[in-house]
Parts: C-alpha cells; sequence; structure tokens
C-alpha cells in the first residue's frame, strides 16, 4: 500500500476507534442508569451490542497496532475493514432497532457478525503467513 494511502487508512481507523471508544463508555453509563427504564428484553439486547461493540473496538486498535508496526498488508487492512464493518452492521443495527422501533433494519446484524467473525479469521491467516 502507498505510504499516503496508508497514513489516511490508519488516520481513519484511530478517529473511528476513538469514537467508538467513547461510545461504548458514555453509552455504557447511560445504559446502566437511565437505560434502567428499557424493558428487560430491551436492555439486554443493548447491554449485548455495547459488548461486542468494546470488544471489538479494542480488537480493531490491536490491529492498528499491527498495521502500524509492519508493512500493511492487505489482510490486516481487509480485517480493520472487517471490524468497522461488524461493529456498525452488528451494534448499529442493534440500536437502531431498539431505540427507533425499526425491526427491518435487524437484518444487517447477521451480517455484521460474519463480518467480525471474518475480521478474526483474518488475523489468524496473518499469523500463519508469519510464522
Amino acid at each position: 500500500m502507498h505510504k499516503e494511502n496508508q497514513s489516511r487508512t490508519v488516520k481513519f481507523l484511530m478517529i473511528f476507534v476513538g469514537i467508538s471508544g467513547c461510545f461504548s463508555v458514555l453509552f455504557g453509563a447511560w445504559l446502566a442508569h437511565a437505560g434502567q427504564a428499557l424493558t428487560i428484553n430491551d436492555q439486554a439486547n443493548l447491554q449485548t451490542a455495547l459488548q461486542y461493540q468494546l470488544f471489538h473496538t479494542l480488537a480493531l486498535l490491536g490491529t492498528v497496532v499491527l498495521l502500524t508496526s509492519k508493512s500493511a498488508t492487505k489482510i490486516l487492512i481487509a480485517a480493520c475493514i472487517s471490524f468497522v464493518i461488524g461493529i456498525l452492521c452488528f451494534s448499529g443495527t442493534i440500536y437502531i432497532k431498539t431505540f427507533f422501533n425499526f425491526a427491518m433494519i435487524g437484518k444487517l446484524a447477521p451480517l455484521g457478525g460474519i463480518s467480525l467473525a471474518i475480521a478474526w479469521l483474518l488475523l489468524s491467516i496473518e499469523g500463519i503467513k508469519n510464522l
């Protein structure tokens, strides 16, 4: 990957990590307090979305660190993109479905879950290549 493109990609990913991490903390605090007025089912769904978002934001951060510590490989970049798509499609659709009662968007959640799984597999492939 060209150095300038790599720099822009890393910059975008770090901005995404920062915003996603911040949202996870603030939304977690909201859910623990004001979110108690929601139904138990909605609380559970939002808690799942929040946990997946936070865990995968941290995984994305680790992948970005790998990306910057060595020459960027297409596999690592694909893993980063898969984490971003997964976070948005899995957690994001659960948030939208719950808060806006827009059930149709929930059909994207499995795509997000598959994208997260692919990101982890891409990391394992990168590991195999570098053993």
